[in-house]
């Protein structure tokens, strides 16, 4: 008994500890996060093209991921750069150098559509150099709207980026190059279909265009009526339209798993449309949940690639994208209230710090991002202490990586440190963002019900996060989604509150909120206003 209570003390002091004081704590990491992802921001920067201001993928420096020795050829990728590097860049400058936004930044998009697109806009790869390029290419298309565009606009909202991607993804669906009995279909893996069907449910709903309807029923139909059935009730790694067979794995990683979460997402919008689409598909992804879950590990993490027919791993290494697969399941019982999906995601939480330290890819920073990001899209449905304890240590393991010259790696991935930090960042702002930050500008919040304790280290503009779910996205309920930011403390446009600190004591606009209110330093309570509340 002794030494139960003697486990629980750390957890009951985190308990006890002021809000205010946990506010502050959590600013000062805000701040160290906003300067690291700042350093990664303004030294891709100086790799820019001159003539087209496009990012290369790799470039030189002491670790193996960046250029190769030798290697003089500077490439520019859809599925890389663009995809993984560009749009966390752009969040990035939305949070410290707005100019940057609206300047260098959009010039890239620009530049992209001019030197790096066919006619149509769907975009090729290209030698920065040479000028030449590749043909133009669909898992360009897809990786760049699916990993990049998408968190663009779940943040943004509909900006030029979010244009973009409406008539990319359009321009792609019309080359694409699979024949099939449902229609033409992008590809035949499970990857780049999975890719399409996570923008088009996404795109429909704040779009209502049926193309996007059809396009998405199209890649799920074709999965769940031939390659689910003949695949021992999941998704294929590879499956062969003609000969109906595929190869008998299933990826649960990137390059793989994309599969799993788009069909939960498209019929998360059968559903709400009461489709019958939805009734008919309902057993069919329990059963593919069902055996994925029943892959994983004893504590719930799952392996690389599985036999589809065994479930047995066929790499023994664990996925970093653990997250990906189980938001889909959270989503799935979002959707559906089938409990045993939200106890399977409790219970992976609940088991991850065992694995703290763990090496998710050799020894890569990306690694700890991916499973970190996993793991913030969970705790912002399911509160887990062992997670958030996790996740701390994680992203102490991450930050370690970090250069002085502001790289890490020396690859395009590191938009996804960006990413991660930003995700982190805003969970202990409690999604409350300057406008802009400086160096030394510490936010921090803590959520009490539909009460926020936040901090500020100075003078500051600060916008409060809004349903974006609901008002950019149009979505019924807030589905776990893959490359979303997740919402933690929000406002009600229309709705009015009280913001208090010593003298100051202020009844706000939701939207004024939301569109920027400047505050003194200090610490502010910030709740809903009530009629009975007397003001001084």
């Amino acid at each position: 008994m002794r030494l139960a209570i003697i486990a629980l003390l750390p957890s009951l002091l985190f308990a006890q500890t002021d809000p205010f004081q946990r506010a502050v704590d959590n600013g000062r990491q805000f701040d160290e996060w906003a300067l690291r992802c700042q350093k990664v921001l303004h030294v891709w920067l100086t790799h820019a093209d001159p003539k087209t201001l496009l990012l290369p993928d790799r470039v030189p420096g002491p670790d193996p991921r960046g250029v190769k020795p030798g290697d003089t050829r500077q490439l520019y990728t859809p599925h890389n750069s663009a995809a993984d590097l560009y749009p966390y860049l752009i969040l990035t400058a939305d949070l410290t150098d707005p100019s940057l936004l609206t300047g260098r930044l959009r010039g890239m998009l620009r530049n992209e559509i001019r030197y790096a697109s066919a006619p149509d806009g769907v975009p090729f790869e290209l030698e920065l150099a040479t000028g030449k390029a590749s043909a133009p290419s669909l898992f360009g298309a897809g990786e760049y709207a699916k990993d990049g565009l998408i968190s663009v606009t779940e943040l943004l909202g509909r900006t030029a980026w979010y244009a973009r991607m409406l008539d990319m993804t359009a321009a792609a669906m019309a080359r694409a190059p699979v024949e099939t009995r449902f229609g033409r279909l992008p590809a035949s893996d499970a990857e780049l279909n999975g890719d399409y069907l996570q923008v088009f449910p996404r795109l429909y709903r704040m779009t209502f265009d049926h193309r996007f309807l059809e396009w998405g029923r199209r890649i799920a139909d074709a999965y769940m009526d031939e390659v689910l059935p003949g695949n021992f009730g999941v998704p294929s790694n590879q499956w062969d339209f003609k000969t109906h067979k595929g190869d008998g794995k299933l990826r649960l990683r990137d390059h793989g798993n994309e599969m799993i979460v788009g069909l939960v997402l498209q019929y998360t919008l059968e559903q709400s449309l009461d489709s019958p689409r939805a009734a008919a598909w309902g057993p069919r992804l329990e059963r593919m949940l069902d055996r994925v879950i029943a892959s994983a590990n004893p504590d719930g993490l799952l392996y690389d690639e599985i036999d589809a027919a065994t479930l047995q791993p066929i790499s023994t290494r664990l996925s970093d994208n653990w997250g990906y697969v189980y938001g889909a399941a959270y989503a799935f019982y979002q959707a559906t209230g089938v409990t045993k999906y939200q106890d399977a995601v409790r219970r992976v939480l609940s088991n991850l710090p065992k694995y703290s330290g763990h090496d998710w890819e050799n020894g890569s920073f990306d690694g700890i991002a991916d499973s970190v990001e996993s793991a913030l899209y969970l705790i912002n449905r399911e509160p887990s202490a062992e997670a958030e304890r996790w996740i701390e240590g994680e992203m102490k393991l991450m930050a370690a990586k970090q250069h002085d010259d502001g790289h890490i790696e020396y690859w395009y991935g590191e938009g996804n440190f960006n990413r991660t930090a930003l995700l982190f960042m805003y969970w202990k702002s409690q999604g409350v963002r300057p406008a802009p930050w400086h160096p030394g500008l510490r936010v921090g919040a803590v959520r009490d019900g539909d009460r926020l304790h936040l901090s500020t280290s100075g003078d500051a503009m600060l916008r409060f996060d809004f349903r974006r779910f609901r008002r950019v996205l149009n979505l019924d309920k807030n589905y776990v989604r893959l490359n979303e930011f997740p919402e933690w403390f929000t406002v009600n446009e229309s709705s009015l509150y009280r913001l208090r600190s010593g003298a100051n004591d202020m009844i706000v606009l939701g939207a004024e909120m939301v569109d920027g209110i400047r505050l003194a330093a200090g610490n502010w309570t910030v709740e809903p206003y009530r009629e009975s509340q007397n003001v001084r």
